[in-house]
Order: structure tokens, then C-alpha cells, then sequence
């Protein structure tokens, strides 16, 4: 089928799509309900933790998933149970008139939120379209409150632009709003704290991630990576007054992989219930047995794992054999999802693929 293929419209004015065929469950009875889509492997930034110096090669426009087909595939999804589906990139906001992709999404039933993960530099212009065509969540890249430091770890990015960005979307009333940051030891380990505090002044979610070797490793520095336990230790060290402690659920609302810890007795930030944050621990301390999601790439590769090459090719299902047939194809996908990764605490073990070509 070509790229112009029309999706089925009901008489409600939303996007057709046939009755459930059943949950999408793994080998590992792993439920599989959260899709990440990257549509585009092109960005803005060039932060140095996600793209090469060299660059990488990117998919040819031909190659390229239209907006139609993209909501075609995330349909079939939800035929098999996705409810919730994450926009990446790349950077997501480059490609151009995103909020259309937004609303064809928003007519699929059965999907229950949409997301979006961005570098800010847009959103001052982007905040309120993405809003008003159907936007939930946000995700934000802050690695630093340093305008400097933040301009040599993105290569040339404007923290100002970002942090207006955000201010512009707490103004249209997003569900939630979660700044995103990549703990590298000597570069942001002192800002932690400070990075929390300034999300809780402005009722955001701080979440911290753990490096991992993509690209081969190549981008991964030995002695930098900075776990879970030392980001948790970091700053509760901030706040001697206070007790950091693990919540009840590991997750928050939203359905990423993030385990949520509250700051109990903090004093000058607010209700407690702001006083929170996120730790994204693939290094150290793995959630692979709890993983619900799988990752649909701007060229229609679906990824099972972030941490493995391997893909099935949707885009070809898709214009070859139409609907039925990528629903098959996802359920054999998945069927064979890895039940763990590799990352070593080397830099070893990672994928080839460098993040910025399939989404963080």
C-alpha cells in the first residue's frame, strides 16, 4: 500500500479500528501496552551523550514514515492492547507540522494518552499547538542550570529558549511536565539538587537517568557513569533535614520505566507531594522483568529492545500487506522480545545504533 493510503474514518469521525485481538504479551508474560514512535532520526541539538561527533547516517525521506502510516501502525497497536504512545525522535518538534500527527492519533480509539519527548528548543512556539491538538505529558532535556555547561553538552543548544519552552508549556496546562536529565559524574553530579529544586518550585518531576553505552559505547566515558544509588545518595546529602524515601508504587503516572522516590521533610519547596523525583537505572539496577514497551522507529523498524540491533520491519508489512498482516507481524515481534539487555559497566554490551536513531 503507498504512503497516501487514507485510514478508515468511523461515522464519529475517529480513526476505524477492528475490535481487540488480544493483549500483547511476551515470552516472559511481559504485558506490552506503552508504543514509543520516533518521527524523525534528525534533531536540533547534538548532545554529546547521544550523537557521534561524526554524526550518523539518517533514513532517506522515501524511507521516512508518513503521518497516515504512523497512525495506521499505532492502530494496529492498539488492537493489540497499546493504550498509551510516546512521541520521540530524533527530535520530535522538527518534524514539520507535528500537531497533525497529534490529531490523527487522538482519533484512534482506544488510546489513552499521548506523550512527547522534546529538547524544549521549539516549544516556545510549539507549547500550545501540541497542547490544543492532543498532547498529555511532556518530557523535557535538562542536563544543567549552567548556560554554558548546557550549550557544550548539547553542542550549541540555548538554555534560555528551553527554560522559556517550559514556562510556556506549564501556561496550557500539560498533565504533567518531566524534566530529564543524564547524571554524568564531573559534568551536573553537583546540580542535582539544585535541578530538583528548581522543578519542584514549578510543580515539574525531576527524573535522572543512568548513561548507557549505545553506539557501540562510543559515546560512553569509563568513570563518568554516575548509578542509581549514588544519584539517590547525591541529594539526600542536599538535604539533611529531609528523608528520601521509595514510593509505595514504583512508577508514576505514565508508563515509562522510572522508579519515583519522595523527599519527606523538606523544608522551602512547597507541599511535600512536590518534593519527588525519577530514577531511569538501566545500568544498575535493571527493570527488564517489569518491561511494557516497545519502540517503533521514524523508518517503521520495530524495536522489542532499546539495547539490541535487531528489528522487524513494519514500514514493508505495512505497504506490502496492509493492516491484518502488521498485526501479525507485531504479535511475532514480541513473541520474541529479549528478556534482558547486555549494558556493561564498561560501555560494553550496547547496541550499534546510536540513541538519537531510535529515541531516548
Amino acid at each position: 500500500m503507498g504512503r497516501n493510503t487514507a485510514i478508515a474514518v468511523d461515522a464519529n469521525g475517529s480513526v476505524a479500528v477492528p475490535a481487540l485481538t488480544s493483549s500483547l504479551v511476551d515470552r516472559q508474560r511481559r504485558l506490552i501496552d506503552y508504543l514509543r514512535v520516533s518521527v524523525t532520526d534528525r534533531c536540533n541539538y547534538r548532545c554529546t551523550y547521544c550523537l557521534p561527533e561524526e554524526g550518523v547516517s539518517h533514513a532517506t525521506r522515501e524511507d521516512i514514515l508518513s503521518f497516515e502510516e504512523i497512525a495506521r501502525l499505532v492502530a494496529c497497536f492498539t488492537r493489540l492492547g497499546v493504550r498509551r504512545v510516546r512521541l520521540t525522535g530524533g527530535e520530535p518538534t522538527v518534524r514539520r507540522e507535528l500537531p497533525r500527527l497529534v490529531e490523527l492519533l487522538r482519533e484512534i480509539a482506544g488510546i489513552e494518552e499521548i506523550a512527547l519527548s522534546t529538547n524544549g528548543h521549539l516549544l516556545p512556539e510549539m507549547a500550545a499547538s501540541l497542547r490544543h491538538a492532543g498532547v498529555d505529558r511532556l518530557n523535557v532535556s535538562v542536563d544543567t542550570l549552567d548556560p554554558d555547561a548546557f550549550k557544550r553538552i548539547t553542542r550549541g543548544g540555548d538554555l534560555a529558549r528551553v527554560l522559556a519552552g517550559i514556562d510556556a508549556a506549564r501556561a496550557v496546562g500539560y498533565a504533567g511536565i518531566k524534566l530529564n536529565t543524564v547524571a554524568v559524574r564531573g559534568f551536573n553530579d553537583a546540580e542535582l539538587a539544585a535541578i530538583c529544586v528548581h522543578a519542584w518550585e514549578r510543580d515539574l518531576v525531576p527524573r535522572f537517568i543512568e548513561q548507557m553505552p549505545m553506539a557501540s559505547g562510543a559515546l560512553f566515558v569509563p568513570g563518568t557513569l554516575m548509578s542509581a544509588a549514588e544519584i539517590r545518595a547525591t541529594i539526600s546529602s542536599a538535604f539533611p533535614e529531609a528523608r528520601v524515601v521509595a514510593e509505595p508504587s514504583s512508577r508514576a503516572a505514565g508508563a515509562g520505566p522510572a522508579r519515583y522516590w519522595r523527599v519527606e521533610g523538606i523544608a522551602g519547596v512547597g507541599p511535600v507531594e512536590r518534593a519527588r523525583f525519577g530514577v531511569i537505572s538501566a545500568m544498575t539496577e535493571h527493570f527488564c522483568d517489569t518491561c511494557n514497551r516497545v519502540r517503533l522507529s521514524a523508518s517503521g523498524a520495530l524495536h522489542t529492545c532499546l539495547a539490541h540491533d535487531d528489528a522487524t520491519d513494519l514500514r514493508a508489512v505495512l505497504r506490502q500487506g496492509g493492516d491484518d498482516a502488521v498485526v501479525d507481524t507485531i504479535r511475532a515481534a514480541v513473541a520474541g522480545k529479549r528478556d534482558g539487555h547486555t549494558f556493561g559497566l564498561l560501555g560494553i554490551g550496547g547496541p550499534r545504533k546510536a540513541m538519537i536513531q531510535i529515541g531516548g
